[in-house]
């Protein structure tokens, strides 16, 4: 079980909000710091799971500003919490939309597509074990996109505009 608590201004001042699962932070009026007491979460800038997203582990982040990366002071929005996994972790990679083109199986991370796999563009991918993370540039850096075991027929449709090429994955295996 997770905890994460959202504060409408900086340094853990003003109302809070407490979530221990999913939930959105749209009653507060901003929400300009977290902490999260324990479990993992996947914080996103928009309601109901886009735009940008970070990986928010256990911790304080009295300014959101520096946790998104972003120019606003209210980034945050809404919030998933990721489920602990223990076991084997495999996706299967696609170059093109609606799992066409060259396909890749993936059980471990991948720090540069392009130098693994030979492959310039994922735009679908299937995740059969484990939670993921995809990033727009290679090393792990950048803007993500969290993955949990589906389909995912278009990446270009999963909330993150400007963002339609992902360079690097990294499985999400702890939650400390």
């Amino acid at each position: 079980m997770g905890k994460i608590i959202f504060y409408e201004d900086r340094n853990f001042q003003g109302r809070h909000h407490e979530c221990i699962s999913d939930c959105l932070t749209s009653y507060l009026s901003r929400c300009n710091s977290c902490r999260v007491e324990s479990g993992l979460f996947m914080v996103y800038e928009k309601p109901n799971f886009v735009g940008q997203q970070m990986l928010a582990r256990r911790g304080e982040y009295p300014d959101n500003q520096r946790l998104m990366g972003m120019s606003t002071s209210d980034c945050i929005r809404s919030c998933r919490m990721i489920p602990m996994h223990r076991g084997p972790f495999r996706m299967r990679l696609y170059e093109r939309e609606n799992f066409a083109g060259q396909m890749h199986e993936l059980l471990d991370d991948c720090e540069n597509m392009m130098d693994r796999f030979r492959m310039s563009e994922c735009q679908s991918c299937t995740v059969m074990e484990g939670h993921w993370l995809l990033f727009e540039q290679p090393s792990y850096r950048g803007r993500m996109l969290y993955l949990k075991p589906g389909e995912y027929r278009n990446l270009r449709e999963m909330g993150m505009s400007g963002t339609t090429r992902f360079s690097s994955i990294r499985r999400i295996v702890d939650v400390c």
